[in-house]
């Protein structure tokens, strides 16, 4: 026999909900989600849209390019490159025919059409920034820019839901995965299973900043750089993350101004 909760507001959870609810209340140790402000779940949506049109973007150019190559015809790599498609086109006329060009000429519009739209999005998490003093302090970390403080604050929301900042990198999975028996304890790589989005993001941020560490004298960059030739250029980047996403999480959950490193090592 089936049973059904019924909430107040009229909700209705199938058998396998009610089974979670129940198991849920039996454990008061459980840590639950945080529920999403609406104002949340506005800036998410444009991170959701522009994340979408990005990937239409890309894979806009990645088509054209690849249609151009079976003409004899290539593009260096980077949007900046793709954007003088008209002129690439009138100095290649004798290569592609008038049928061919109109068709180039129409898929160019739709990759500008998708390069606006990134654009848009852009300019209305500049917007929400330009509101929001906690993502203008995060955004003076090394790695961290618009996107990735306003991703961050957005889905974070109260960073007091978190204990310490090892919860939060665990969260997004920037922490070493454990297999320990007993007293002794096995890590391995990275456990890539948390908030994908803000990983990918942090992670960016971070090969930025590794890219220009050793043209730097303070004790962070020297940190840095010092990850770098131990361990490698991937893993210093998800140390620097990991790193990043803790100092993130002190400013939203103390309110302290960030602090920036300016003594040379």
């Amino acid at each position: 026999m089936n049973f059904f909760l019924v909430t107040r507001a009229g909700s209705i959870y199938d058998p396998n909900d009610t089974r979670g609810i129940a198991e849920a209340v039996t454990r008061p140790d459980m840590k639950f989600v945080a529920v999403k402000s609406i104002e949340q779940q506005d800036v998410l949506l444009l991170h959701r849209a522009r994340e979408l049109a990005l990937k239409q973007k890309t894979a806009q150019a990645n088509q054209i390019r690849g249609l151009l190559i079976e003409f004899g015809i290539t593009i260096p790599q980077g949007f900046s490159k793709l954007k003088t498609l008209l002129q690439i086109l009138e100095d290649n006329q004798e290569r592609l025919t008038e049928r061919s060009i109109i068709v180039f000429t129409r898929l160019y519009e739709q990759f500008k059409n998708y390069d606006g739209e990134v654009e848009f999005y852009d300019q209305k998490i500049a917007q929400t920034i330009d509101q929001n003093d906690i993502c203008k302090e995060i955004m003076k970390i090394e790695g961290v820019g618009p996107i990735t403080a306003s991703a961050f604050v957005a889905t974070i929301g109260d960073a007091k839901v978190f204990k310490r900042g090892r919860e939060v990198s665990a969260w997004i999975g920037l922490v070493p995965k454990q297999h320990s028996s007993g007293n002794t304890i096995r890590l391995s790589g990275v456990g890539k299973r948390g908030d994908s989005y803000l990983r990918k993001l942090l992670v960016h941020g971070a090969r930025s900043v590794i890219n220009n560490c050793e043209k730097k004298t303070d004790k962070r960059n020297k940190w840095i750089a010092d990850k770098k030739h131990r361990l490698g250029y991937n893993k210093a980047a998800v140390a620097l993350a990991n790193k990043n996403a803790r100092i993130i999480w002190a400013i939203m959950a103390t309110g302290e101004c960030y602090r920036r490193s300016t003594i040379a090592a």
